[in-house]
């Protein structure tokens, strides 16, 4: 039943993961790059680092139990964590560098060099901690580690989009109002499985769950809660078509289709004037909807009139 259990989750997880990236996506492609690229790279180090440390974990315990000694199984699992440290960190500067991008806080261009030396240097002492002291439960110095840190940095950008430079926040009040309180408690959530675990498995279903779940708020939100109003403004006007469908990613049989659609066919129509099947023009007509973020015809055909050129 556990095993069941697992399975399912990680389909979830699978799930989770691939929303994140495709919604972060979206907004760096509708709204401003500069901005949303840092929420893409946090979503994409973000699930690395939950496949790579937290479900390297659970396969490592899986598989390896019957052909492994115990001593040896905690070995390749904490060894399984500390490889995906790395992503985890590179995650939580991608979080720091989008609030701060949100807000106008993170400017200077040595923040990045004196962020990665502060993290790595953290890191570099734990690994040295548990290599040189065997006597040590190196999972709890590991998890101890995890749950500072993320703390620390879940912190740090609720405190940065809380408290934005004056007149300098891209995001509206309510936006503000509404972000930081939630990655308090997702940071909070995040860890408080993690304090109380021992050997149980629905705690570790908690915390997973809890992990990919939390990760996936903020382009949720910037996608369908936001007031998007500073976001959305000064958009790239009067492209000539192929830059259009360069922006959004369309591929050429989409960009055919696209073209259809805005000289008034049915899919039906679409499909016999490009010999497709009826299925493909819905499948890439759905394609196209989520690249370029909109949930209809009407707000594709007004996006493709409001940023082609005349």
């Amino acid at each position: 039943m556990i095993k069941l259990l697992f399975y399912l989750i990680f389909i979830v997880s699978v799930a989770l993961s691939a929303a994140g990236i495709i919604l972060a996506s979206r907004l760096r492609n509708r709204y401003k790059p500069e901005i949303f690229s840092s929420l893409l790279y946090f979503q994409v180090f973000i699930y690395t680092f939950g496949f790579y440390g937290i479900w390297g974990q659970v396969a490592v315990k899986s598989f390896l139990v019957p052909v492994v000694s115990p001593e040896l199984l905690i070995k390749f699992s904490d060894l399984a964590m500390l490889l995906g440290l790395p992503f985890l960190v590179i995650a939580w500067l991608m979080l720091i560098r989008f609030s701060g991008n949100l807000t106008g806080k993170i400017g200077n261009k040595w923040f990045v060099f004196w962020f990665l030396l502060a993290n790595f240097s953290v890191l570099s002492a734990v690994g040295y901690y548990i290599t040189a002291a065997d006597s040590f439960n190196t999972s709890l110095v590991i998890r101890e580690y995890y749950i500072i840190m993320n703390l620390i940095h879940f912190f740090l950008a609720a405190y940065i989009i809380h408290f934005p430079w004056k007149g300098q926040q891209v995001i509206h009040d309510y936006d503000r109002r509404i972000i930081a309180p939630v990655l308090f408690i997702i940071m909070i959530v995040q860890c408080l499985p993690l304090l109380f675990y021992t050997t149980q498995s629905w705690l570790s279903i908690v915390f997973i769950l809890a992990f990919f779940v939390g990760n996936i708020f903020l382009p949720v939100w910037f996608s369908y809660g936001t007031l998007n109003t500073a976001l959305a403004s000064d958009p790239e006007k009067n492209l000539p078509f192929d830059r259009f469908c360069k922006k959004f990613e369309v591929s050429p049989r989409e960009s055919d289709v696209i073209i259809e659609i805005c000289n008034g066919l049915s899919n039906k129509e679409i499909s016999e004037k490009l010999f497709i099947s009826l299925q493909t023009v819905k499948d890439h007509t759905h394609h196209i909807y989520i690249k370029t973020n909109v949930r209809s015809r009407v707000q594709l055909i007004n996006l493709v009139k409001e940023l082609l050129s005349k």
